[in-house]
């Protein structure tokens, strides 16, 4: 029986050592304490302990937190047992000796579920190592602290006796986290809320005054007659912590028992009266002014929180000393990427290329609607700055690749257009009718193209290649023109002539025709050159009745050369084989006649 029982038993195994190596805890091991910070080997900053961490990504409710801080040997972890209803045995662990007994941060792995204005949320309880321990440093001590400060939602400062001047230099993190942050409010949501404070003082007899008037005169300034630059320090605190006080608040705590190393071993029946009844007293006080996370205008569930952890443990870690500016920016990180967008969306609105001028004009509005946006917005009062010049920053770099793609696009757009004028001069350099008219109107046309589509930076410079380039084409044609012309006019001629005698035989035509050839082959050899001909004022109606018959708005002979060629052909054809049999001899104009037909004389053979 044992034999067939050990494979079941086995694979059992193997699944729980999955389990662990994996870090998930067990639920039925989730009522015990876990740390989720921890101190590197040098104990100057925190890493994550992924263990606890899998305790808190369970969490789907809403999650606050309860955090204590204070020196070490102070009763932390027996104040928070206490909070808890919990034996030191299985509660968070609690220690007699000179070095401190929690290191790091730790929470309880079972949330303690509550009802908080009609939302269900998980509290977490968290223990922090105390101050001024052996062998830590003090910026060990700060960056505890601060995370301690961030994280929870209400921070009970535990303090045996009274208010020393180190307890209060201790909260200048604080002061400035509340100072960067208190009071954000985002539209009609809390952006984000510093811990509520809550100064505990364990003490037997407070003298006939109040723990909140003992906590007053502790914050009151101190007279500095010296110039003490520490004490100046620690009176800002003072002014500080005076200003937020409704954010804070005062509680008071007897000694359990004068045995304070055997508090583990009693129960309630034996410790002091009093200590319990205050005890459940700031029970209530603890429940009544516990308020979820609110990171961003949101809550956050278990895995939102532990990627809030991570962020901001990244933040403290970052440089020697923890500051309040790294934390800003990383609050600020999500908002910058929205401005950011805000400023890409309304820039890419525009079709590149456009002018500089109009580029301009879009980014400062854009940028302008950026910047309001960050100033509704933004986190921290004067941290900020750094995010604001981060901000700055990354929308010149994005206008900076806007300029150049839209130089980019100009260019490539006025280099498309001039190649496609450059393809039309070329064009109208080999006009097969030339034409001085529909070179101009090419020209203008091509030019009053280039000047409205090419925009953008690029256009000033190819403006310049533009003009270069037409004024070269013009002068080109207009040289090549009154050749041309002499050639077409000759040739049209001795086609006229021949048309006039042979096909058609019209006298008037070929009469036409040899006049206009005899005065083109006879002028130029009687003033030595052509281009004399070209300043004859009969050259000039010559080219002005060519100018009307090649080229019009409504007919380009250029163009239809061919259809038309062949179309003329065509009619002369019809005429000379049908077009005289059906309309007889008879002519209004005079034409050739049959001189063997109608000639009386005789035959001289």
């Amino acid at each position: 029986m044992g034999r067939r029982w050990a494979p079941g038993i086995c694979a059992v195994a193997l699944i729980c050592l999955a389990a662990a190596a994996k870090g998930d805890p067990d639920p039925d091991e989730l009522d015990r304490a876990y740390p989720i910070v921890e101190p590197d080997y040098g104990h100057t900053k925190l890493r994550l302990s992924e263990q606890g961490l899998e305790a808190i990504r369970r969490i789907e409710n809403p999650i606050a937190v309860v955090g204590v801080i204070g020196p070490y040997r102070s009763g932390k972890s027996f104040l928070l047992n206490q909070l808890l209803s919990l034996s030191c045995d299985k509660g968070f662990g609690v220690g007699h000796m000179r070095d401190t007994k929690t290191k790091g941060i730790w929470i309880w792995g079972t949330p303690i579920e509550m009802d908080v204005d009609g939302t269900k949320v998980s509290v977490l309880y968290l223990d922090t190592e105390g101050f001024e321990s052996v062998g830590k440093s003090n910026v060990y001590d700060d960056r505890i602290f601060a995370l301690a400060t961030v994280l929870s939602s209400v921070l009970i400062y535990n303090l045996p006796e009274t208010v020393r001047e180190a307890d209060i230099s201790r909260l200048s993190f604080a002061v400035d986290i509340a100072e960067e942050f208190y009071g954000r409010v985002k539209g009609g949501d809390i952006a984000f809320e510093p811990a509520k404070l809550l100064w505990l003082i364990q003490r037997d007899f407070l003298q006939g005054k109040s723990v909140q008037q003992m906590v007053n005169e502790a914050l009151q300034r101190v007279p500095n007659d010296n110039g003490d630059k520490y004490i100046d320090e620690v009176n800002q605190i003072r002014d500080s912590l005076a200003v937020m006080g409704n954010n804070s608040t005062a509680f008071s705590l007897p000694q359990p028992h004068l045995q304070r190393t055997k508090l583990c071993e009693m129960d309630d029946k034996e410790l002091d009266p009093l200590y319990v009844k205050r005890r459940e007293e700031l029970k209530q006080v603890v429940g009544s002014i516990i308020k979820p996370k609110f990171v961003q205008g949101k809550t956050l569930n278990g895995k939102e929180f532990v990627s809030f952890l991570e962020q901001i443990l990244e933040a403290l870690n970052k440089g020697e000393i923890p500051s309040t500016g790294s934390l800003v920016e990383i609050f600020n990180k999500a908002i910058l990427e929205r401005c950011l967008t805000v400023y890409k969306e309304k820039m890419d609105g525009l079709g590149l290329p456009v002018p500089v001028d109009k580029l301009q004009q879009i980014h400062e509005v854009a940028n302008d609607q950026a910047r309001m946006l960050f100033d509704k917005q933004h986190f921290g009062k004067h941290h900020a700055g750094q995010s604001f010049l981060k901000l700055d920053e990354e929308i010149k770099k994005v206008y900076r690749n806007f300029l150049l793609a839209n130089e980019y696009q100009s260019s490539k757009l006025c280099e498309a257009r001039f190649s496609e004028c450059e393809d039309k001069m070329d064009h109208l350099q080999v006009l097969k009718l030339p034409s001085m008219a529909k070179f101009n109107a090419g020209f203008f046309h091509c030019n009053r193209t280039f000047v409205m589509e090419c925009v953008g930076p690029s256009k000033e410079r190819y403006e310049v290649r533009m003009t270069k380039m037409l004024h070269k084409s013009r002068a080109l044609f207009i040289k090549e023109y009154n050749n041309k012309l002499f050639n077409w006019l000759v040739t049209f001629s001795l086609v006229m002539v021949v048309l006039g005698r042979f096909v058609i035989k019209f006298l008037l035509l070929e009469i036409a025709a040899w006049v206009m050839f005899i005065f083109l082959e006879t002028y130029t050899r009687m003033f030595w050159s052509a281009e004399s001909l070209y300043y004859n004022p009969a050259w000039h109606i010559i080219v002005s009745s060519w100018e009307t018959i090649v080229y019009s708005p409504i007919l380009d002979v250029d163009r239809w050369a061919i259809p038309i060629a062949l179309l003329l052909l065509f009619w002369l054809f019809y005429w000379r084989c049908f077009g005289r049999r059906k309309r007889g001899s008879r002519s209004l104009l005079p034409l050739y006649k049959n001189s063997h037909k109608n000639s009386s004389r005789p035959r001289s053979d």
